[in-house]
């Protein structure tokens, strides 16, 4: 099976009232670990890849890495650019194989984000790629995401109509209180998000997939081990899960998680070496960090996505 677009994901999402998890990668125990989750839930899948990881991995090797595992699992896989910045990045993208990009224009103003979006769609529908856009600006730190939390912004219901029309987007990645990183919320307060701000989009957009960025729930277990082995991660809060699988009923079609990857692959690595101080071999913390990663992304298409027997 070659690599899917996500179009007919999202329509069977939508009807279905579950949401398909985007996951972030950027080697190949990561890859591993969340297509050998999907495989043993027989769920569909997304990876996507960041900048960062672009600089990090090279995209040739990221390209093999999916490859291999549409390869190995026989599922339905998109290969998407999460946050492109501008046209160049994108077409680089579409041009070397992607199934689906975002073109991130939220930084700019509502006109100057309807052309760039625009220019994106018009470029990838030539090439029978997918195009997801964003309106609103969610706060925090990811790669080479960095808005703080006066520059955020949520997403204008009032906007999305004409935003849609205009650009020809097959999927729209809206603010309602989600936000990047590990420390998305300040110690004491209740995390919430806006089910309004939601519905009224899916009231404008009916049947229109609906995308959630920073929707890690930064697992309180995997930062307990982290700190439990050298780590120093204070106050790192998440989304509630509940919340999460809230939105999926709804119009949200995919969930991105990057953070909780990092996460759960960081406290394999550091459990394992603290507690095999003689050891030096990369297969042997991998290993552990590999599996953590595959029980995160199981327990989240099994509790908060949905999608399990889905592909």
């Amino acid at each position: 099976m070659p690599l899917v677009t996500t179009k007919e994901m999202f329509q069977k999402a939508y009807e279905g009232g579950y949401a398909i998890g985007a996951f972030n990668v950027n080697n190949m125990e990561i890859v591993q670990g969340i297509t050998e989750a999907a495989l043993e839930t027989n769920s569909p899948v997304i990876l996507q890849v960041s900048a960062g990881a672009r600089k990090y991995a090279k995209h040739v090797y990221l390209m093999k890495l999916v490859e291999a595992a549409v390869a190995d699992t026989g599922l339905p896989i998109a290969l998407h650019l999460d946050h492109g910045e501008d046209f160049e990045i994108c077409k680089a993208c579409i041009d070397g194989g992607f199934t689906s990009v975002m073109i991130d224009g939220s930084k700019h103003s509502f006109e100057d984000n309807i052309a760039l979006t625009r220019q994106v769609v018009e470029y990838a529908h030539k090439h029978g790629v997918v195009v997801e856009g964003e309106l609103g600006r969610l706060a925090g730190i990811e790669d080479d995401v960095n808005v703080s939390a006066e520059d955020s912004s949520y997403t204008d219901p009032n906007q999305v109509e004409e935003f849609v029309r205009a650009t020809g987007v097959d999927s729209l990645a809206i603010a309602i209180g989600t936000s990047h990183g590990a420390f998305k919320f300040k110690p004491g307060t209740k995390p919430q998000l806006r089910f309004d701000i939601l519905e009224e989009v899916s009231r404008r957009l009916p049947g229109f997939p609906i995308v959630l960025h920073g929707a890690s729930s930064v697992t309180p277990h995997y930062v307990d081990l982290i700190n439990s082995n050298g780590g120093k991660l204070k106050d790192a809060i998440g989304v509630p899960e509940d919340q999460l699988r809230k939105a999926a009923g709804m119009a949200v079609c995919k969930i991105n998680i990057d953070s909780d990857l990092r996460l759960a692959m960081t406290a394999g690595v550091r459990q394992q070496l603290l507690a095999d101080p003689a050891g030096f071999d990369p297969r042997g913390y991998l290993k552990v960090g590999r599996q953590y990663v595959k029980d995160l992304v199981q327990d989240k298409i099994l509790r908060v996505l949905g999608s399990a027997g889905k592909a």
